[in-house]
């Protein structure tokens, strides 16, 4: 049976870049930087500090697992920021928001209180994009902003 999650994709348009992102201004830790094969594939991971056990696969889209048409649509779909990867925790989202935006990381949406949480949303450098949360007790009877009018 399938115990855990343990590596998870995203695609980036330059891994070297990609890398001095994710660990530079996001603070992760390199797990693996290794080049294999003839072809020079590279296997680049990384992950928050504070978990060891999951992995980030920085992947560029291009051969040997894409066709050069797909590699192009892939290109375009990260760049367009079309690929929404992820959702980041953190006990606090208004500091790590200070934070990350003096480190030069590029949100989209301040922190703002959602029936889950405080939520920012934030593009990497290849222009995926992220929530970054921090969670609440989550109350169902609370109206929202975003809740339609009963």
């Amino acid at each position: 049976m399938i115990n855990k999650l343990s590596h998870s994709c995203v695609f980036v348009l330059s891994q070297d870049s990609a890398k001095e992102f994710y660990v530079d201004k996001l603070g992760f830790e390199v797990r693996n930087d290794a080049t294999m094969g003839e072809g020079g594939f590279r296997w680049l991971t990384v992950g928050p500090a504070g978990q060891p056990d999951v992995e980030i696969i920085l992947m560029e889209p291009g051969a040997p697992q894409h066709d050069p048409e797909t590699e192009r649509a892939l290109r375009d779909l990260v760049a367009k920021g079309a690929l929404g990867a992820g959702a980041w925790e953190t006990s606090d989202c208004r500091k790590t928001y200070e934070v990350l935006s003096s480190r030069g990381v590029t949100f989209l949406q301040k922190p703002a209180e959602r029936p889950y949480g405080i939520e920012a949303l934030f593009r990497d450098d290849s222009g995926n994009w992220f929530s970054l949360t921090e969670r609440t007790e989550f109350d169902p009877g609370k109206e929202w902003a975003s809740t339609p009018a009963r």
